[in-house]
């Protein structure tokens, strides 16, 4: 006697439904090449960041100059294995105006770099969402009172008022940062507060208010997780924004002063040499670039996944 056993086949929309929605986003998010690509170059740029002491070969404010022989300044990459003069010291990308090795602080700057872009968003993050998300949640005059006060900053153009701010702070690194901060503020709070707006009449929060639940606890507790999608997105993309405003900033002296490594300022240095040591001019530039591409190329991966407008 031979019995044959009942096969069941569960639905694939059984499984997608009984998935959760960040479970969901994960997936739309994999399927995204541009996006794998991003996120594979912000990774070898965390990892260049992490283990720069062991990556670099020199410390990057040091001037060699009387400790190796034979060195001259602004001269162009060097590696014995492609057949660089063994007596000529190696240096993989050259050495700068002031006989520092390139490579050295072209990876120290990947470190800063990072730095810069999660400190200065984290900073207007905060500031935009605590405005917007009350703005929002309060409305009446207090809505009204805090986004005319954000349309005054989206008023002056972008890069000029982050001038002007760190002119009356003072030059320096952590200034720049805060200037880019302080004028990225009205982007986070336009965004939070349209997502607070939409997600303060849903039936959940009716529920809870209903029930007497304080308004903190339905702001914080109810209304932020399920409308911080957009603000997670807006947040990539303001990393690599502000990595290179910060740059701009450092470009025209109002940022990181020598001899600190970063991109920004060692353009800035070498800004006159682009024919005859282009490479410490394209070097800087092509990290800076390829930085805010990965950051760009990661934003717009999470904005198609975590939008279900534009789920496929």
């Amino acid at each position: 006697m031979t019995t044959t056993a009942d096969t069941v086949t569960i639905p694939s929309a059984s499984i997608s439904s009984t998935e959760g929605p960040w479970r969901r986003a994960w997936r739309q998010f994999l399927r995204q090449r541009s996006a794998i690509i991003g996120m594979i170059m912000i990774g070898l740029l965390a990892f260049t960041a992490i283990f720069a002491p062991l990556i670099a070969p020199f410390d990057p404010v040091q001037v060699l100059l009387g400790k190796e022989e034979g060195i001259k300044k602004r001269t162009g990459p060097c590696v014995h294995l492609l057949g660089c003069p063994a007596e000529q010291p190696e240096h993989i990308l050259g050495v700068d105006g002031n006989f520092r090795d390139l490579f050295s602080r072209i990876i120290y700057g990947a470190r800063l770099s990072l730095l810069i872009g999660f400190v200065t968003v984290a900073i207007s993050l905060t500031i935009g969402t605590l405005l917007g998300s009350f703005a929002g949640y309060i409305g009446g005059w207090l809505d009204n009172l805090i986004m005319r006060m954000l349309d005054v900053l989206l008023a002056f153009p972008f890069l000029l008022l982050a001038i002007a701010i760190v002119s009356v702070l003072g030059p320096g690194l952590m200034n720049a940062m805060l200037g880019i901060a302080i004028v990225s503020v009205p982007a986070y709070a336009r965004v939070i507060r349209a997502s607070v707006l939409s997600a303060r009449e849903e039936d959940y929060v009716l529920a809870a208010r209903a029930l007497g639940v304080a308004p903190v606890n339905i702001l914080f507790g109810h209304i932020m997780p399920n409308a911080i999608s957009p603000l997670i997105v807006q947040a990539t993309l303001g990393i690599g924004t502000a990595i290179l405003d910060v740059a701009a900033l450092s470009f025209l002296g109002l940022g990181a002063q020598p001899p600190t490594p970063e991109w920004g300022s060692m353009l800035s240095a070498e800004r006159n040499q682009v024919f005859t040591a282009p490479h410490l001019v394209f070097i800087p530039g092509l990290a800076i670039m390829l930085t805010v591409l990965g950051f760009n190329l990661l934003g717009d991966g999470l904005r198609d996944a975590l939008d279900p407008r534009l789920k496929r």
